[in-house]
């Protein structure tokens, strides 16, 4: 029976699980906290402490050690002979400067020892890192403005995006940049060190850097020379999801009992690989994780950008492409209207059950500043919805929120055939069911712990064996049974109108 490793290295920690193709069950899962498991980096969240706050680098050493312990770890706990195949997830945006190609290492020397010498530059920028706004601007008027740059790289420049972050290197250590002869994203570094060869970049990591052209899933020239020169030469091919690298490295053969035959997949980002590890390997699939923001991940089965910029889009790595759009406002808000009204979230529902969809006022709940849509300055606007209503305000801002998301995911064309909820707010039947409602679509709750490791472990059973997505995720991605919520057919059409009034009352806002 073959078995199947992926692996995710994290902002704060790595993880690995395995899973067996022929049981359909994940049989190994673990993880390794950075400032825990490695003191001596002086992390602190798998982060470097600094003087700016805008500069956020971590120790590109500290995952090199970690996955070698991860792989002691899970020698101890299975046949790792029995892995036929190994792919992971990086954390998105993050670079890695080298002056040498990695290569094959030898297992009698340590894993630090032989990577170590190979880096131009010590510690990586990653995306929590906000510190290149000259650069975005630079790199965005050379592409022609925000529209342009979107359409043409999935989105408009970013801080946190590796392309800018490239930029800064080349511009404040033009010495170590000139001596770079790779550079890398985690995904892509960590890949290379298990497959012991340059490893490429898949599309759905690449298009995080604003360096790839979306729609040709191949790098952009004019984002290249808008960037820094000679950058063409520095980075690695873009290779789709599911391509073979080779056989895993010498090193991991010799010193944790790895087949000689394992094969290594090209590893992706965390976003896209938690969009596998979810299940949403179909056009028309959407999950939605109901955290401190809420955040709506599609499925596309064809390239389309947001003309507002604001949504982001990578590749899938099933071959299609998928968007990422962020609400700022998500858990935030409806607890800052639970707790006005001193209820507990028991109180909450009750609110939702007794009001009517769609009877009451509109609100727009931007109790901190907003994502999207882009809002610098928070404020909560209402529209015919009274300030002491505790019920209206309850079903107002949910109402508000699943609206939002319906008008700002307009844009990927394609009408919903279902939605995965996860988070903390995904266990209350009643937020569920206004979703159900002004989306027309099944909703259904979705368990879920680590979906960036287990998708990646699906990208190594896909990967190795051809299969269809559908059958790779079939028994691993699978909602919580009996937790389907269906729209209510009369009340549909009331959000259909409703979402038009609450367009015009956003509109009306932004505006002023």
């Amino acid at each position: 029976m073959p078995l199947y490793l992926g692996l995710d290295s994290s902002t704060q920690s790595i993880t690995a699980i395995v899973i067996d193709s022929d049981s359909r069950e994940i049989v190994y899962e673990h993880g390794i906290n950075f400032d825990a498991a490695f003191p001596e980096y002086g992390t602190s969240n798998g982060t470097l402490p600094g003087d700016d706050p805008q500069v956020v680098h971590a120790p590109p050493m500290i995952w090199v050690e970690a996955l070698d312990e991860l792989m002691a770890h899970l020698a101890d706990a299975v046949d790792v002979a029995r892995i036929v195949a190994v792919s992971g997830s990086g954390q998105q945006h993050g670079s890695i400067y080298l002056n040498s190609p990695i290569g094959p290492l030898n297992p009698d020397e340590s894993l630090k020892a032989q990577i170590e010498p190979l880096l131009s530059r010590a510690t990586s920028p990653i995306w929590m890192d906000s510190s290149t706004n000259a650069q975005c601007n630079d790199i965005r008027d050379a592409l022609g403005g925000t529209s342009a740059t979107t359409a043409a790289t999935g989105s408009n420049t970013f801080e946190r995006f590796t392309g800018p972050q490239i930029r800064k290197f080349a511009e404040t250590e033009p010495a170590a940049y000139a001596s770079t002869v790779t550079i890398a994203l985690v995904s892509s570094f960590m890949s290379s060190i298990l497959a012991g060869t340059t490893s490429p970049i898949d599309p759905g990591d690449g298009a995080g850097m604003n360096l790839m052209d979306i729609a040709a899933r191949d790098w952009h020239p004019g984002a290249l020379d808008a960037t820094a020169e000679n950058l063409a030469a520095k980075l690695p091919p873009i290779a789709a999801s599911g391509t073979e690298i080779g056989t895993i490295n010498p090193y991991f053969v010799g010193k944790h009992g790895f087949s000689a035959d394992c094969r290594c997949i090209v590893w992706s980002g965390d976003n896209p690989c938690s969009l596998i590890g979810l299940g949403l390997v179909q056009p028309g699939m959407l999950a939605v994780s109901l955290g401190t923001s809420d955040t709506l991940f599609g499925s596309m089965a064809e390239c389309a950008t947001d003309p507002n910029a604001e949504g982001h889009v990578f590749g899938s790595p099933n071959g299609d492409y998928m968007t990422l759009i962020c609400f700022k406002n998500g858990s935030l808000a409806r607890e800052a209207v639970k707790d006005s009204f001193g209820l507990d979230w028991a109180g909450f529902s009750e609110a939702l059950q007794s009001t009517t969809p769609g009877s009451g006022g509109l609100m727009l709940p931007w109790f901190e500043p907003e994502i999207v849509p882009h809002v610098l300055t928070p404020g909560v606007h209402r529209q015919n919805l009274d300030e002491s209503d505790a019920a209206a305000n309850c079903r107002a801002v949910v109402e508000a929120q699943m609206m939002s998301m319906r008008i700002h995911s307009e844009w990927m064309g394609i009408k919903p055939a279902c939605i995965y909820v996860t988070g903390g707010a995904s266990a209350n039947a009643d937020i569920l069911q206004i979703m159900a409602n002004v989306h027309g679509c099944p909703v259904h709750r979705f368990e879920t712990t680590n979906s960036a490791a287990l998708g990646a472990a699906l990208m190594a059973l896909q990967g190795q064996s051809g299969c269809a997505w559908t059958d790779a995720v079939t028994g691993f991605a699978e909602p919580v049974a009996g937790s389907e919520v269906v729209p209510q057919d009369e009340f549909v059409g009331v959000y259909h109108e409703r979402v038009e009034a609450y367009r015009a009352f956003e509109a009306s806002v932004l505006q002023a």
